[in-house]
């Protein structure tokens, strides 16, 4: 690779020389910049949709007419919050049948105690049948029966009117309203009386290269965790940060990808009460995989894309450019890294390449057209 790349510099050198010398052509005026040190992160980029950790269609869980609707749309509720009543004077009335009937069977119960304890004396002084002691035993036992049953449906009956208050299961965003006051709600309505949505904290789908699992997975696992940003469909303004949850469990064969999923806090702020991020909305997601230490970078523009690859023109001593082969890293957008290829301290062509070659010469900011000053430039530069 090594002796490639010399034989393509070379090649370059003296097409360029001769090019330069042939046609004529005066020094170029060019931008540089010296190679320094960084660090890069490496971060994998990806659009991602919000998707709220719970969302739930609430249901009246029996039949009535609508009370009242206590809620305003689109605000935030509590667990446990009422947001419908339906109309409990049926079920009040229900219930109150229920007691009626407990204390009705709880009577008849301590009568046939009471004979029954008088039939146990008459038995042991051997002055009433055995039979009839029999039977008011079983009695006895009919009445306690129908006692648990009476409890039980008074259980039913308390359980039916705290159903009429219509309450959040969890807390979060309530949606639009589906019923009216006047309405006649069932457990069966599809829409149900509406829908309430968690968002703080909140999770972002999205979907990355199986290439990069392994990597992901190892530093997944750190106690760090892998920071995950998410940015606005513009890609500009940062929305909200998190940590990365957690993949899927199969790879989807058709794209060579794996969902991915963040978990981002969401809490309320001014001017978006729950949060920024809202469900179901389309971001960016840029999330830190690892970070390469003290590597040279240079800006993204003076990365060069041609036959021989990516590359760069180095300017030598001699106010000419080499043309030197590159393996570039992760970039920022502004600056990239540059794995192999140059060091720290060159001075590379970050404007004004269009048309050089491997051995044209330039000109330096701040030097005369004829080439004096341009020594202190490269000297200053580098």
């Amino acid at each position: 690779m090594l002796v490639a790349t010399a034989l393509v510099g070379k090649y370059f050198a003296s097409a360029g020389a001769l090019q330069n010398a042939k046609h004529g052509r005066p020094a170029a005026a060019v931008n540089v910049v010296p190679v320094e040190l960084a660090d890069v992160p490496v971060t994998v980029s990806a659009i991602g949709t919000v998707t709220p950790i719970d969302s739930a269609t609430v249901h009246a869980q029996l039949s009535g007419n609508v009370f009242s609707v206590l809620f305003r749309e689109g605000q935030m509720v509590k667990e446990g919050q009422v947001i419908v009543q339906i109309d409990p004077r049926p079920y009040q009335l229900a219930l109150a049948s229920a007691k009626a009937s407990l204390a009705k069977d709880e009577a008849t119960l301590g009568t046939a105690r009471l004979d029954l304890a008088r039939y146990q004396k008459l038995a042991a002084q051997d002055s009433v049948a055995r039979q009839t002691l029999d039977t008011q035993i079983a009695t006895v036992k009919q009445d306690e029966a129908a006692v648990a049953a009476d409890r039980a449906a008074i259980g039913t009956a308390q359980l039916n009117l705290a159903y009429t208050a219509v309450k959040s299961p969890f807390a979060g965003r309530i949606g639009l309203k589906q019923v009216s006051v006047g309405t006649y709600a069932t457990a069966s309505d599809t829409n149900g009386v509406a829908v309430v949505t968690r968002t703080d904290p909140i999770d972002v789908e999205f979907s990355v290269p199986q290439a990069q699992l392994a990597a992901i997975r190892a530093r997944a696992g750190s106690p760090a965790g892998l920071p995950v940003t998410v940015l606005d469909q513009d890609n500009r303004t940062s929305l909200a940060q998190g940590q990365f949850s957690t993949f899927d469990n199969q790879i989807d064969t058709t794209t060579g990808t794996v969902k991915a999923k963040a978990r981002i806090p969401n809490p309320s702020g001014p001017g978006h009460d729950g949060g920024v991020l809202f469900p179901n909305q389309f971001v960016n997601v840029s999330m830190l995989v690892d970070t390469l230490h003290q590597v040279p970078v240079v800006p993204t523009s003076a990365v060069r894309h041609g036959s021989p690859g990516d590359f760069v023109f180095v300017v030598q001593p001699d106010k000419t450019v080499k043309l030197v082969v590159v393996k570039t890293g992760p970039s920022d957008g502004v600056k990239i890294a540059l794995l192999e290829g140059v060091a720290k301290g060159q001075v590379v062509v970050s404007e004004g390449a269009d048309g050089l070659a491997d051995g044209s010469a330039v000109r330096l900011p701040g030097s005369s057209k004829n080439g004096s000053g341009q020594q202190k430039q490269h000297q200053a530069a580098q």
